[in-house]
């Protein structure tokens, strides 16, 4: 099913209520135009948990309000717009009329079902603790856990996921001895390992927020003889559940032997005979499970740019879908850049190589300290 993106920021600067109201409007004028919002991403610029909190409560309770049952899928995370923007979103859109749409609640977090039981899709967002102070294990244990409860809820599975979205507070940082994302990683490996009986992963993206926590966004595909769900892989790269131990950091945890990769495909691809859709994990300037370009953002965005290329090839997609293929049209990339600085050089890059495609833009930290710019992108076929 065709998904529409559309990127909103603020058209003046202001405070983060104003800059809101602002892009709030042009979300609602953009529903009452034919078109039903699935899922809304807010990326806020804020240093204090206190009043993010306070900003995300006012998102929330304009949203609930103004759209009641038609409330989408609501991801509010700390990452700051390009300056001087206190706030942008990013929506995720279906024309009216052309799928059977739902919003439900788990407790009071709303989420998104799509289509029949027989061919169902869940999308949820937003999901952790705002209790932002607590260990990255704690978080990321009760995000997890409220992903089992949505899918418990709607009858699936761990095995239904096909894309998760991972907010990290503090990526890179260090408690003890152990590495914020490598614990999350160890988490991840133990949901997984108790709950997920296929052997592929979901497509996935691990970036950094400016405070602590963990939330977690996804969604699940109902397994069906009809859909085909398949991994993608970069020649050029080591599936990074491959990594070898000296590129993940920190301690080994007690009573473990050795650190658990990320879990996650490069890609996946779902194809069924109406619709293929191809998401495109968070991809860095890495070849094999090498950093390349250190200090080179320039470099490490072309690099990137690369490595998509390499999962988005028809001839490929086709033999392992066995579908033939029409040429692939990217409907978003979302790109994460470490240092404001260094806007300008990648917003610059990749308007030239995704030209006319809705693009949003954000800081953020990178799972590698070296690395400076992450993308994640989306094709229909």
């Amino acid at each position: 099913m065709r998904k529409d993106y559309f990127i909103f920021m603020p058209s003046v600067a202001g405070s983060f209520e104003d800059e809101w109201e602002q892009c709030f409007l042009k979300v609602i004028e953009r529903t009452g135009a034919g078109y039903r919002l699935l899922k809304l991403n807010v990326f806020v610029d804020s240093t204090d948990p206190e009043i993010f909190l306070r900003q995300k409560k006012i998102i929330r309770d304009s949203l609930l309000d103004r759209l009641g049952s038609q409330c989408p899928a609501l991801s509010i995370t700390i990452h700051p717009p390009e300056n001087p923007w206190k706030v942008s979103a990013e929506g995720m859109f279906v024309r009216n009329g052309n799928a059977e749409v739902k919003t439900k609640f788990w407790r009071s977090v709303p989420y998104v079902v799509i289509g029949p039981e027989s061919k169902k899709e869940v999308w949820a967002a937003g999901l952790g603790d705002d209790i932002l102070s607590q260990s990255t294990r704690t978080a990321a244990v009760k995000s997890f856990d409220m992903i089992y409860g949505i899918l418990d809820q709607e009858e699936m599975s761990f095995n239904d996921l096909i894309r998760q979205w991972n907010y990290i507070g503090n990526i890179l940082g260090t408690h003890g001895g152990y590495q914020n994302y490598q614990t999350f990683n160890e988490v991840r490996s133990e949901f997984y390992s108790r709950y997920r009986t296929i052997k592929s992963f979901p497509s996935a993206t691990g970036i950094g927020m400016k405070i602590g926590g963990v939330y977690l966004d996804f969604c699940a595909v109902r397994n069906s003889p009809s859909v085909k769900i398949k991994a993608v892989h970069n020649p050029n790269q080591i599936d990074a559940y491959q990594y070898d131990q000296k590129v993940l950091k920190g301690l080994i945890e007690k009573g473990k032997h050795a650190k658990n990769p990320p879990q996650f495909e490069r890609a996946l691809i779902i194809a069924n005979n109406h619709w293929k859709t191809l998401f495109v994990s968070g991809t860095a300037s890495i070849i094999g499970q090498d950093t390349i370009g250190k200090g080179d953002v320039a470099g490490q965005t072309l690099v990137t740019i690369q490595n998509i290329n390499k999962l988005i090839d028809n001839n490929y997609l086709g033999e392992i879908t066995g579908q033939e293929l029409s040429r692939g049209r990217c409907t978003l990339i979302r790109v994460y850049v470490k240092d404001q600085d260094d806007f300008s050089v990648v917003k610059d890059i990749c308007k030239e190589h995704f030209p006319e495609v809705p693009a949003i833009f954000l800081e953020a930290d990178i799972c590698r300290d070296e690395l400076l710019v992450e993308i994640e992108a989306e094709y229909s076929f």
